[in-house]
């Protein structure tokens, strides 16, 4: 009964005209809970700077506990986890938002927390290509256990969404409206193969329906709540666009697809690296190594396996570069003793099996 007591205070906090998700920050920075912001005195919240008088007297005047309260037995019934601004299970990063939402409303079995997380998104109207980039990134990144989220839309949301489940990645899909319904309605079944391994998350109430201005405070939460955000296809105006901008706004990883210059459906992508706003995305290996999350194979334990294959001028080489991070051609001629043609073919050899790396100014290290 005291859960729900404190639960209907929290969601009462979101019904106050003039109290949006920075106000309610704010509040909560220097009150701690919900209930403590309705019994604090009107004086004392005029003086939170942010607040003002006129925030006060709404807050004071606030009489609509009922319309908290009927949604309580909703969550209840449907399994429903409300996250307040300051549960432990609330997604971490979105607290780095000065818009955070003050309340979120989550069915699913992911961690929100999930220590890796990518957002996938592009347009409704993708291309074969979109398709296959996406499928090719979500299986790619199953060996890192990554979480996907996306906002479960028709075109790039729902080829991410529908890659993780296929690939077993947790994925959570971010809504627009109430947990009593799924937008569109096409994606029903996957909305529900989604609650096996991730989940749907919302700051909107039942009833609530996919209005048009619901989308960018939806995508808000895409932006905010992963390491990175992965724009796959999209035009230089929409939604895309807005959560690329919001993400980057966040300081966090923006990475682009190219494309044609010629397409449509890529000119938002070359417009974000253009403006310096995503890094040009070319692997997945890429993008880990940016995100520091790639592991490299330990470089010992693989040459001693490939030693067996190698030859004699081969093995020199590798000995003289072992000693060092990186070594120049030059260094690499003058301590093996070999001649030039030896050391070139060598060294072209030993490239080829993915032990040696060429760096610019002929410089090399192993793999």
């Amino acid at each position: 009964m005291m859960m729900n007591e404190s639960l209907k205070y929290q969601i009462a906090l979101t019904l106050i005209e003039g109290i949006g998700a920075v106000q309610a920050k704010i509040l909560i920075d220097h009150l701690g809970t919900a209930e403590a912001i309705f019994k604090a005195k009107k004086k004392e919240l005029s003086l939170i700077e942010g607040i003002g008088e006129y925030r006060a007297s709404q807050i004071k005047s606030f009489n609509n506990f009922s319309e908290a309260e009927d949604e309580i037995p909703f969550l209840e019934k449907h399994h429903i986890q409300p996250l307040f601004i300051t549960h432990k299970d609330y997604p971490q990063k979105l607290l780095h938002c000065y818009d955070a939402p003050t309340m979120l409303y989550y069915r699913g079995t992911a961690d929100l927390n999930h220590k890796k997380s990518v957002s996938i998104i592009g347009t409704r109207m993708n291309t074969d290509y979109g398709k296959q980039i996406t499928e090719l990134i979500v299986e790619e990144l199953q060996s890192q256990n990554v979480a996907i989220v996306s906002g479960l839309a028709f075109g790039i949301d729902a080829i991410a969404h529908k890659a993780a489940v296929k690939n077993n990645l947790p994925t959570v899909g971010v809504l627009a409206h109430g947990l009593d319904s799924i937008y569109p309605l096409q994606h029903k079944s996957l909305a529900k193969e989604m609650l096996l391994n991730g989940g749907l998350l919302t700051e909107f109430r039942q009833k609530a329906k996919a209005d048009k201005h619901n989308f960018p405070r939806r995508n808000r939460i895409v932006a905010g709540m992963t390491n990175a955000t992965i724009v796959i296809e999209t035009a230089d105006k929409g939604g895309s666009m807005i959560t690329a901008e919001l993400a980057y706004n966040y300081n966090r990883d923006v990475f682009a697809i190219p494309g044609k210059i010629t397409d449509a459906k890529s000119s938002g992508c070359l417009k974000l690296i253009q403006q310096n706003k995503a890094t040009l995305f070319t692997s997945v290996n890429q993008m880990l190594e940016e995100l520091g999350w790639y592991e490299k194979l330990k470089p010992l334990k693989k040459q001693r396996e490939l030693f067996i294959d190698l030859s004699d001028d081969e093995k020199i080489v590798i000995e003289i570069i072992k000693q060092k991070d990186v070594v120049s051609i030059d260094e690499i001629y003058l301590k093996s003793n070999l001649s030039s043609s030896s050391v070139a073919a060598a060294i072209l050899n030993l490239e080829l099996q993915n032990v040696l790396i060429g760096m610019p100014g002929k410089m090399y290290k192993l793999a």
